[in-house]
């Protein structure tokens, strides 16, 4: 079945700097929100939706993030492994880092990445049916803000297709003709 192809890797590796002093001693993925670690949260969403294995690519206080594994395990019924970075590598960098984790066994039908501190209600499942009904290579879930500047721009035509992003912009941006 599909489900048993679905794989997440969550980006967990983040010095968490703006929310010190709680993340002197934890990551900020395992600071709680609403009485559960934040990651946890997207865990649970993605066990509902029939991801089978979780990727976690951390990086700060690595032991710390391994305590809560076993945890998540037992209570969302996942596998979860972890894929460490000797140094920072940016976003894109832990996605490559876990290629071999994530092709392991060549059943990766669909990944789900997710940045560790993003808490929202999780559309998975009619994004997954979006993404299948559309057929592209991928699909990003994003969502509008009032103040872009603190993250950034994703431009796109009248079918919905991305033509650019803008990273953190200093000026208005909205279209491009």
């Amino acid at each position: 079945t599909w489900e048993s192809s679905m794989k997440a890797l969550i980006l967990v590796g983040g010095f968490g700097t703006r929310l010190r002093p709680l993340t002197i001693s934890y990551p900020k993925s395992v600071i709680e929100f609403a009485n559960e670690p934040i990651v946890a949260h997207q865990i649970e969403a993605l066990a509902k939706v029939g991801v089978t294995e979780i990727i976690l690519a951390i990086n700060y206080q690595p032991d710390t993030m391994k305590k809560y594994i076993e945890e998540f395990e037992r209570d969302y019924k996942v596998k979860i492994t972890c894929s460490q970075e000797k140094e920072p590598l940016g976003t894109a960098g832990p996605i490559a880092l876990a290629a071999d984790i994530i092709n392991r066994e060549g059943d990766c039908k669909y990944l789900f990445v997710f940045n560790s501190d993003v808490i929202c209600p999780f559309p998975l499942q009619k994004m997954l049916e979006f993404h299948q009904n559309h057929g592209k290579e991928g699909t990003i879930f994003v969502t509008q803000v009032e103040e872009p500047s603190k993250y950034g721009v994703v431009l796109s035509d009248e079918t919905g297709r991305i033509t650019r992003f803008v990273e953190k912009p200093k000026e208005f941006v909205w279209k491009q003709n």
